[in-house]
């Protein structure tokens, strides 16, 4: 018994993918990602968490100094400087933010030489003194 494999014509069988899904698939992303550009406020036009109120009789602002918190170095070491006063750690720093206004907020001016660890405690301070607008200024 002789057992022959006859070459077949036909070609090997293909996976044929249909590109219709894929094709709507893709431009449906790209219509999401062209309405998100389009219906989100860039970066630089988004408004500050502190605002300076108006007076509507006189149309002059109101006294607005938010309590300002400077992180530096000074003699090799971190420390925090609220108007002339220095601290070097945040339980000082705690105790000095409580009995200041809250409404105006609390804005910390940080440079480049502190370590990040110290700024965040400055952060972490002004929430635990109570203030809740608590922003990030950097100093160049």
């Amino acid at each position: 018994m002789r057992i022959q494999v006859r070459p077949s014509r036909r070609r090997p069988t293909l996976l044929v993918l249909n590109l219709a899904s894929m094709i709507d698939v893709t431009f449906l992303l790209l219509i999401y990602f062209m309405l998100t550009m389009v219906f989100t406020k860039p970066e630089d036009r988004l408004s500050s968490a502190l605002r300076a109120k108006t007076e509507a009789a006189s149309g002059s602002t109101s006294d607005f100094q938010p309590q300002v918190v400077d992180v530096i170095v000074t003699d090799g070491a971190p420390a925090y400087r609220l108007g002339a006063r220095l601290f070097r750690d945040k339980a000082s720093l705690t105790a000095a933010l409580e009995p200041l206004n809250k409404a105006t907020g609390l804005f910390i001016r940080v440079s480049n030489e502190p370590p990040t660890g110290f700024v965040l405690a400055a952060f972490q301070a002004g929430h635990d003194a109570g203030f809740e607008k608590v922003t990030y200024v950097a100093v160049e």
